[in-house]
C-alpha cells in the first residue's frame, strides 16, 4: 500500500504529515514514527503529524516525536496544519482544542492557558515553579511551565554559549521530571526580545520549538523581564508571542516543502 504524505516545516522544525481523512491508514506505531523520521533511511523529520476526523473540532492532530513517543502539543506543527487546512479552524489535540487563523505565509494560533502548578508540569515533588531551587552546572533556578507539554526555562547571559547538547538530555531525563521535560535556554535582549535555544523532549536539539517559545515568553513575563508581547528568536527564525495572563497567542510562519508517497510495508 502506498501512502501519501506532505513534508512541512515551521522555522526549520520539520514534519511529515499523514492525513487519514483522505486515505485510510493502519494504526500508527512508535516504530513507524521512528522509521519515517529517520533522516538517512526514512523521509526525515522532527515530528510525524497524523490528521484524523474529530467529533469536537474541524479535525484532530496527533504528534509523534522522532523517537516514537506521542506528545500532546507542538506549536510549529499547529501552524503548519493551519496552513495545510487553509481556513480558520479548531484543531483537537491531546492538550485541548486550539483555534488557528491562517495568514499569508503563516498562522496565528491560540495555544491555550499555561499551567504553573507543580503537579501540572509535572514535577516529582512540590516546589516553586517560578524559580525552582535546582541546577545543573551553570543552569540554575529554572522556571517550569506546561503549555500542553512540560518545559524548564533557564535564563542565561548568552544562550549560545551553553553546551545544550550535553546538558539537554541530562535535564530532560532527570527524575525530577516524571514525564521528561523540554529544556529551554534563553537570553533576554530587551523588553520585547528574547533569544532561545531548545533541547526538545524526544527529538533533541531543534531549530525551533513553538511551545518552547510560548513557555519561555510566559516565564519571562512572570518574572517581569519582558512586556506582554515579545519576539522570540530561535535558530530557525522568530515567533511573536502574546500573553495577557489568560490564553497565549503565537504568530509565525509555516511552509509546505514537498509532497510524495511511500510504501507502508517498507516502514511498518
Amino acid at each position: 500500500m502506498r501512502a501519501a504524505f506532505t513534508k512541512m516545516h515551521g522555522l526549520g522544525n520539520d514534519f511529515v504529515v499523514l492525513d487519514t481523512r483522505t486515505q485510510p491508514l493502519p494504526p500508527i506505531s512508535p516504530a513507524l514514527a521512528r522509521a519515517l523520521a529517520d533522516r538517512r533511511t526514512g523521509i526525515g523529520c522532527d515530528q510525524l503529524i497524523v490528521l484524523e476526523e474529530s467529533t469536537t473540532a474541524d479535525l484532530r492532530m496527533r504528534i509523534f516525536n522522532s523517537d516514537g513517543s506521542e506528545v500532546a502539543a507542538c506549536g510549529n506543527a499547529t501552524r503548519a496544519v493551519a496552513i495545510l487546512h487553509g481556513s480558520p479552524a479548531h484543531i483537537e489535540t491531546a492538550a485541548g482544542i486550539l483555534a488557528v487563523q491562517p495568514s499569508e505565509g503563516g498562522a496565528a494560533v491560540d495555544m491555550g492557558e499555561p499551567r504553573f502548578e507543580w503537579e501540572a508540569i509535572p514535577l516529582a515533588y512540590a516546589m516553586d515553579t517560578a524559580a525552582m531551587p535546582v541546577g545543573w552546572d551553570e543552569l540554575e533556578q529554572p522556571a517550569a511551565v506546561n503549555v500542553g507539554n512540560p518545559h524548564a526555562v533557564f535564563f542565561v547571559p548568552n544562550c549560545d554559549a551553553v553546551d545544550l547538547e550535553r546538558l539537554g538530555p541530562e535535564i530532560e531525563t532527570d527524575p525530577l521530571f516524571p514525564q521528561r521535560v523540554n529544556v529551554n535556554v534563553a537570553t533576554v535582549d530587551g523588553r520585547d526580545a528574547i533569544r532561545l535555544r531548545v533541547w526538545e523532549r524526544g527529538a533533541g536539539l531543534t531549530r525551533a520549538c513553538g511551545t518552547g517559545a510560548c513557555a519561555t515568553a510566559v516565564a519571562a513575563m512572570r518574572r517581569g523581564l519582558v512586556q506582554r508581547e515579545v519576539t522570540v528568536t530561535l535558530p530557525g527564525g522568530s515567533l511573536l508571542i502574546a500573553w495577557d495572563e489568560g490564553r497565549i497567542t503565537m504568530t509565525g510562519p509555516a511552509t509546505e516543502s514537498f509532497r510524495g508517497t511511500f510504501d507502508w510495508g517498507d516502514f511498518a
